[in-house]
C-alpha cells in the first residue's frame, strides 16, 4: 500500500526539515514543497486501495496509480538518504575536507547539491502529474465524498461470515465448553446489566459460537426480548438504534414508536432507553470494531436491574473490556481448535460425501500437514476442507493444493474468503501499525521472534513515531500490545511478570503478509524455492538460500537484510553487502555462519541496527567507530571479547549486549563472561542497555564513568573487585531510570561490597547478585517495585526471608548455588503474597522448608534442586493452592522414596498438581544419577 510508504516518508521529511534547517535553503525549500504534495495525496491512498480491492479492478488502473505514488515516495526517500550519506562522508572526512567545510559548505560539493535539487524538482513534477491523473480512477482530491464511497465499496464482496449464522448443529465442532460457559454467564448471576465479550482473531468462529448460544433454548426462554445485530466496520449508528427495537417490535407485532424514523441520534437513544427499560433483554452485537459504538450503546441500554445481558463478538481486546467502567464484564477468549478437534472438523468437510467421513490412509499424511497449516482456525479448516471435497481423492490433487496454497488463497473462490476475513484486521490498522505488522513477514513461517528484537528493529527502521514524555522503546511496546490486542499477533511465551517475551503470527496471516509485502515492495523473501530477485524492494529476508548470486545485485536501495538458516555464506559476503547496499539501516546476521565483519562495514553510514548474535564473529573492525547512527550493537553469544577503542564515538548507541555463555562448560562462576571496554564509556550517554561489561582489567575509571550513563535501563557488571564496590554504588545512585541490575564478583570468594547505596532508583525491578555477601544489603528491602530477585553464591548465614517478605510486588525469587548456607527456610504467614515463582537450587545444607498457611498464596511454580539434606516435602506445601509446577531435581534417595506413588507417604499431598517432576541422584557428589524419574499429572 502506498499509504504506508507515503506515511513513513512524510514522517522522514518532517524530521529532515527539523534537523537540517541550516542547510541549503533551495534544497530545503524543495523538500518542504514535496512534503506538502505528499500530504495532499496521503489521505486518499487508503480509499484508493479499498476501491481497487472492492471493484476487483481488472484493468488495474487504480493499482497502477497507487504503485506510481509509492515509487515516487521511495525515490524521494533515496534522495534524502544519499544526501545524508554524502554529508556524513564530508563531516567525517579527512583534514582537507574539514578545512573546506569551515570555509564554505557550498564549496564542499556544489555539483552534488545542484544535482540533488534538479532531481527533487523532477520528482515534484512527477508527483503533480500523478496527482492530476487521480480523477480518472474514480475519486477527486478535496472531495468530501471519498470517505463514504470507500466505506460503501468495502462491503461489496460476499462475506463468508454470513454462513456462520446458518450452520447446522452437526457442522459445528469444538465449542461445547465455550457454549456452556456463555450460557451460564447469560442466565445466572447478578440482575445488573452484564456484558459478555467473545474475543478472538478473525476466522476463529466467534459468530458461530454466539449464534449457537443465541439460539439455545435455555437462553431464549430466559429473556423476554432478544436481538441480534451484525455491526462490522461500516455500521450506521442510526440504523443500529432502530434495529434494537425493530426486532422485538416485529416479534410482538407492535407499532413503531413516535420518532422512530428520526435522524436525530439523541432522540433515538431516548426511544431505545424508554422501550428497553422494562425489558429483560439479551442483545448480541456481532463483529464490533469501534469503541465509540459501545459508548453509545451504554447510553441506550440502561441498567434496569432486570438481568439485562449484552453480548459482543470482537477481535479487539480493548473493545472486549471497554464496558468494565459501567457494567459487569465477562471476557471469553476463544482459542484455536486443539489438533484432535481440528482433524474432526476437517474430515467432516473434506470427506462429507466419501469414505463415511473418514480420511483414507493414502491421504492421511498430506491431510494432517494441511490441517497443521490451518493452526486450529475453523474458517480455514472449513474452507480448505470444502475445497478438497470437490477434488478427486488422490495424492496428486492433495499435494498440488498443499504446494500452491499461497496462490490459491488469492484466487480460488473457495478460499478468497479466508484472506478477506483475516485482512479486515490488517486494513483497519493505521499506517504505522501496518508497517510493524508487515515486519512479521520478514521472519520465516512459525518463527517466534523476541519482542525486544522487534522493538529495536522498528526503531531502527523509523517506524516509531515519537511522543512527548515517552521513550521510543515504550512506544514500540505499545505498538506491539495493540497488535496483540487486535488479535493479529500471538504471544508465544511470557515473562515471569506476564509481559510477552516472544511472539508470532498465524500461518495464514503469514501468507497474507507475504503477499502484501510483495505488492508494496516492503520486503522480498529469498529462499531455496525463490533464490532470485528482479524489481524493487526495500528489504531482503534470506532463508535457507544460496547467496552465490548475491553479488549480482548492484547499488540497491535496500534498507534491511536478514539471514535465517544461512548454512553457507560467500567468503566476502559482508564486503559485497557493504559495497552494494550503502543505505542499509538494519543488518541482522543472528544465528548465521558469519565469522568476521570486514572493515567495509564502516561505510554503512545509515546503519542503526547490527546483530552478530550467536555467530562466530570474534573481532569488531576499527571502522565500527564510523557508524555514527548506530543504535543497537548485539554481540550476545558471539566470540567478540574486546571492543575497539573507537566504540566511544558511537554517541547514538542505545543498546550494547555482549554477554557470552559457554555451553561446553559445566555451570560454575566463570561460565558467563562479558566484554572488555578499554576507555571512554562515559561518552555513550544514550545507552539504555550495557550488558555485560567486565570490571577486572585495571579500569576503576570505567566503574566511576558509569555515573554519566543516566539513561541506563539495564546494567550488567562482571568480575567486580571488592575495592570497586563503593564506586559502583555511587554510579548506580546516579541512574534514575535503572530497571535491571546484575553484579557478579571477581570470584566465588570475592566479597561484593554493595552496602553503601543510600538511594537506589525506584524504577529498579530486577536484581541479580552473584558473589560473596556478608548479609543482604540494607537497601534491597526498600525497593518496593522489585519484581524479581536472584542471589547466587552468596553463602548468607541468616535467612533473607524476613528482609524480603515486605517486597509486596515481588513475583520471582531465587537462591541458587550456595546463596544461602543455613539449614532452614521458613515462609511465614502473610509473606510473599504476589510471588509466582520460587527457585531454590544447590542449597547443600538446607534440610527444612516450612510454608505457613497464608504464605506464598499466589505461588504457581516451585523448583528445588540438588539439596541432598532435604529428605521430605516442604512442610505446609498443601497450602499452595495455585501451584501448577512442582519440581525436585537431583534429590536424595530418601526424598524420592517418600514420593513413590505406590508406597510413598507424600505422594497423595501433591498428586493434584498438574505437573510434578522428581529425580534423585545416587550420591550427592558423585555426579552419577539414578534412572528413577517420576512424572505425575
Amino acid at each position: 500500500m502506498a499509504e504506508i510508504a507515503v506515511g513513513l516518508l512524510i514522517d522522514k521529511l518532517i524530521q529532515f526539515l527539523a534537523e537540517e534547517t541550516n542547510q541549503l535553503t533551495d534544497f530545503h525549500g524543495e523538500i518542504a514543497r514535496i512534503k506538502l504534495e505528499f500530504e495532499s495525496i496521503r489521505s486518499f491512498l487508503k480509499d484508493a486501495d479499498s476501491i481497487a480491492a472492492a471493484r476487483g479492478d481488472n484493468n488495474n488502473s487504480i493499482k497502477t496509480w497507487v504503485k506510481q505514488v509509492r515509487e515516487e515516495a521511495f525515490h524521494i526517500e533515496d534522495v534524502i538518504d544519499v544526501y545524508m550519506l554524502q554529508r556524513g562522508k564530508h563531516i567525517h572526512g579527512g583534514r582537507i575536507i574539514r578545512t573546506l567545510r569551515r570555509i564554505s559548505s557550498l564549496i564542499m560539493n556544489f555539483k552534488f547539491h545542484h544535482e540533488m535539487i534538479n532531481e527533487i524538482q523532477d520528482i515534484r513534477i512527477s508527483i503533480c502529474e500523478i496527482k492530476d491523473r487521480s480523477g480518472r480512477y474514480g475519486f477527486k482530491f478535496n472531495s468530501p465524498e471519498h470517505e463514504w464511497k470507500s466505506r460503501a465499496l468495502s462491503g461489496m464482496w460476499n462475506d463468508p461470515r454470513m454462513a456462520s449464522l446458518f450452520l447446522e448443529e452437526a457442522e459445528v465442532v469444538g465449542i461445547e465448553s465455550a457454549r456452556s460457559q456463555l450460557v451460564d454467564w447469560l442466565t445466572t448471576g447478578s440482575s445488573k446489566r452484564t456484558v459478555i465479550s467473545v474475543l478472538g482473531m478473525g476466522g476463529l468462529g466467534k459468530t458461530t459460537l454466539a449464534k449457537r448460544v443465541y439460539d439455545d433454548h435455555g437462553v431464549t426462554c430466559h429473556f423476554d426480548c432478544l436481538v441480534w445485530i451484525s455491526v462490522s466496520q461500516s455500521y450506521n449508528m442510526l440504523d443500529i438504534l432502530r434495529t434494537i427495537i425493530m426486532q422485538p417490535l416485529k416479534a410482538r407485532k407492535e407499532p413503531k414508536p413516535e420518532g422512530f424514523d428520526s435522524t436525530d441520534e439523541k432522540l433515538l437513544i431516548g426511544i431505545v432507553r424508554e422501550y428497553m427499560y422494562q425489558k429483560k433483554y439479551m442483545i448480541v452485537f456481532d463483529d464490533v470494531w469501534d469503541i465509540d459504538f459501545l459508548g453509545i450503546i451504554e447510553l441506550a441500554l440502561l441498567d434496569n436491574n432486570k438481568g439485562g445481558r449484552i453480548m459482543i463478538t470482537t477481535r479487539i481486546k480493548d473493545i472486549a473490556i471497554f464496558c468494565k467502567r459501567s457494567s459487569f464484564v465477562h471476557v471469553y477468549e476463544l482459542q484455536p481448535l486443539p489438533p484432535e478437534k481440528a482433524w474432526e472438523l476437517f474430515c467432516k468437510k473434506a470427506f462429507q460425501f466419501d469414505y463415511d467421513g473418514c480420511c483414507p490412509p493414502p491421504l492421511e499424511k498430506l491431510s494432517l500437514e494441511i490441517v497443521d497449516k490451518c493452526k486450529g482456525l475453523p474458517l480455514a479448516i472449513v474452507s480448505i476442507g470444502g475445497l478438497l471435497s470437490t477434488k478427486d481423492k488422490n495424492v496428486f490433487e492433495w499435494q498440488a493444493l498443499k504446494d500452491s496454497l499461497s496462490s490459491e488463497l488469492e484466487s480460488n473462490p473457495h478460499l478468497v474468503g479466508i484472506t478477506k476475513v483475516l485482512s479486515l484486521s490488517y486494513q483497519d490498522l493505521p499506517y504505522d501499525l501496518k508497517l510493524c505488522f508487515l515486519y512479521f513477514g520478514i521472519f520465516p513461517e512459525g518463527y517466534s521472534v523476541s519482542c525486544t528484537r522487534l522493538a529495536k528493529q522498528w526503531i531502527a527502521e523509523g517506524f516509531i513515531i515519537p511522543k512527548k514524555d515517552k521513550t521510543l522503546e515504550e512506544i514500540a511496546q505499545e505498538y506491539l500490545t495493540q497488535l496483540i490486542h487486535k488479535s493479529l499477533v500471538q504471544v508465544s511465551s511470557f515473562r515471569f511478570d506476564g509481559k510477552p517475551i516472544k511472539c508470532q503470527v498465524h500461518s495464514l496471516f503469514h501468507e497474507i503478509i507475504l503477499k502484501n509485502m510483495e505488492d508494496t515492495s516492503f520486503c522480498h523473501a529469498l529462499s531455496d524455492q525463490y533464490p532470485t530477485f528482479h524489481g524493487i524492494t526495500r528489504r531482503f529476508s534470506i532463508n535457507n538460500c544460496s547467496l552465490d548470486n548475491f553479488a549480482d545485485i548492484k547499488h540497491s536501495p535496500i534498507r534491511s537484510v536478514f539471514l535465517f538458516n544461512a548454512y553457507k555464506l560467500p567468503k566476502h559476503f559482508v564486503t559485497t553487502l557493504s559495497a552494494n547496499f550503502k543505505l542499509l539501516k538494519v543488518l541482522d546476521l543472528e544465528n548465521s555462519l558469519v565469522t568476521h565483519l570486514s572493515d567495509d562495514v564502516g561505510k554503512l553510514f545509515h546503519l542503526r541496527y547490527l546483530s552478530v548474535r550467536n555467530t562466530r564473529v570474534d573481532i569488531l573492525p576499527k571502522s565500527i567507530s564510523k557508524l555514527q547512527n548506530l543504535e543497537t550493537l548485539d554481540l550476545k553469544n558471539s566470540m567478540v571479547y574486546v571492543l575497539p577503542i573507537g566504540i566511544n564515538r558511537l554517541l547514538k548507541l542505545r543498546y550494547l549486549s555482549a554477554c557470552y555463555y559457554d555451553y561446553n562448560k559445566r555451570f560454575d562462576f566463570t561460565t558467563e563472561r562479558g566484554v572488555k571496554i578499554q576507555e571512554g564509556v562515559d561518552r555513550l550517554t544514550s545507552l539504555q542497555k550495557l550488558y555485560h561489561v567486565e570490571a577486572n582489567h585495571g579500569v576503576t575509571k570505567l566503574i566511576s564513568d558509569l555515573r554519566n550513563l543516566r539513561q541506563l535501563r539495564k546494567l550488567g557488571i562482571k568480575y567486580l573487585r571488592r575495592e570497586d564496590g563503593k564506586i559502583l554504588c555511587a554510579s548506580i545512585e546516579a541512574m534514575k531510570h535503572l530497571e535491571s541490575l546484575e553484579v557478579s564478583s571477581l570470584s566465588i570468594d570475592e566479597m561484593i561490597d554493595m552496602q553503601s547505596i543510600s538511594f537506589a532508583s525506584k524504577s529498579l525491578q530486577r536484581l541479580y547478585l552473584r558473589g560473596r555477601l556478608d548479609k543482604l544489603p540494607d537497601w534491597i528491602p526498600k525497593l518496593e517495585n522489585l519484581v524479581k530477585v536472584r542471589i547466587f553464591w552468596s553463602r548468607l548465614q541468616d535467612s533473607p526471608l524476613k528482609a524480603l517478605q515486605n517486597l509486596h510486588n515481588l513475583l520471582e525469587l531465587g537462591f541458587s548455588y550456595k546463596a544461602y548456607d543455613g539449614e532452614e527456610l521458613h515462609f511465614e504467614e502473610g509473606g510473599f503474597q504476589k510471588l509466582k515463582v520460587l527457585r531454590l537450587k544447590f542449597l547443600e545444607r538446607l534440610n527444612s522448608l516450612i510454608i505457613d498457611d497464608g504464605a506464598l498464596c499466589a505461588l504457581e511454580e516451585l523448583r528445588v534442586g540438588a539439596s541432598p539434606q532435604l529428605k521430605e516435602l516442604p512442610r505446609g506445601i498443601q497450602h499452595l493452592r495455585k501451584l501448577v509446577i512442582l519440581e525436585f531435581i537431583n534429590m536424595s534417595n530418601e526424598f524420592a522414596v517418600s514420593m513413590d506413588p505406590h508406597n510413598g507417604k507424600s505422594y497423595s499431598i501433591v498428586k493434584h498438581i498438574p505437573s510434578v517432576l522428581i529425580t534423585h541422584m545416587v550420591g550427592p557428589r558423585t555426579g552419577v544419577y539414578s534412572t528413577y524419574n517420576l512424572q505425575l499429572g
